[in-house]
């Protein structure tokens, strides 16, 4: 149980990212928005893994779990970066 409610939280946590994000894109440059739209590929993509991995834990390999987390990390990274050109956006405003 102890993976499932690793990926639990990890989903919880880009969850309320990827939500405060989506209430600051109406402010967003182009490239910003773009890169939103990338990332909600991999947020997609994201869920129907860790599902997947839920679903199937006794028998899930070390190497789907492994490219699981890399994929979260990847989508939380790129919430970061779009936080920050965000506020650089507000700023210079």
């Amino acid at each position: 149980m102890e993976m499932k409610d690793e990926f639990t939280r990890m989903l919880d946590k880009l969850k309320t990212e990827r939500d405060e994000l989506k209430l600051k894109l109406h402010l967003a440059s182009m490239e910003g928005k773009q890169e939103f739209e990338e990332a909600e590929k991999k947020w997609q993509h994201l869920k129907m893994k860790v599902a997947d991995v839920n679903d199937n834990l006794a028998k899930t390999t070390s190497e789907l779990i492994s490219s699981t987390k890399i994929i979260g990390e990847e989508l939380q990274q790129t919430y970061q970066r779009i936080a920050k050109r965000l506020q650089k956006e507000n700023d210079d405003n």
